[in-house]
């Protein structure tokens, strides 16, 4: 293990707990980064440097930020951008930790990257949906654009610090972690208050004999 591989799977992993704030933000980051030279190509993420992807993830980014701004709309491209951010991070995650071993590296590009970017998507729909459920959506637009700054924010710090910005990334995911236990703790503490207070089920009436 090699501090180069260290700083490609920082990267890596970085790049792909960002899909969870905007599926294509890290990935249209990824790709000017690519052309400019900051970063290398990436064996099967070859296609990321090319015009044609640079145009196509710039027109993509710009509509799914747009789209956050639409309160009815932002809680229902939750449901879509949680699957696609765990593939866009399991990609990014398997591009740059270059394991020889096709089913660790696939294995470990969807635990790492796909679980981290899954991770922070879970406690973005979490955050939205308190902020329509508290608000009635007027205070999304806000929830949007603090998720926009962190997509772009830390997807450049990833590329231009891999090290640093893996620390912070981390210290995100645990606070997210945490968020959603607790979350998950009232939940359960709830689920068990309502059956603690319901009403046993209704007894028909019995005959002298027994039968109902």
């Amino acid at each position: 293990m090699t501090i180069e591989w260290i700083i490609s799977a920082c990267l890596g992993v970085g790049l792909a707990a960002c899909c969870g704030f905007r599926v294509f933000v890290p990935l249209l980051v990824a790709s000017v980064a690519t052309k400019l030279g900051v970063i290398g190509t990436m064996d099967g993420l070859e296609w990321i440097s090319s015009w044609s992807a640079l145009a196509v993830l710039s027109v993509a980014t710009v509509f799914e930020l747009g789209a956050y701004y639409i309160p009815w709309l932002d809680n229902l491209l939750d449901t879509v951008a949680t699957p696609a951010s765990i593939i866009a991070g399991t990609l990014l995650g398997t591009s740059f930790l270059q394991i020889d071993s096709p089913i660790l590296d696939w294995g470990l590009g969807l635990m790492l990257g796909g679980g981290s970017a899954g991770l922070v998507q879970a406690g973005t729909s979490l955050l939205r949906l308190g902020s329509t459920a508290t608000t009635g959506g007027i205070g999304n637009p806000v929830v949007a654009t603090g998720e926009n700054i962190a997509s772009f924010g830390l997807s450049i710090l990833t590329v231009l610090l891999p090290l640093f910005a893996f620390v912070v990334i981390v210290l995100v995911l645990l606070f997210v972690a945490a968020r959603l236990l607790s979350r998950r703790k009232v939940w359960f503490t709830r689920a068990g208050r309502n059956q603690a207070g319901g009403t046993s089920p209704a007894q028909f009436p019995r005959s002298s004999n027994g039968r109902v």
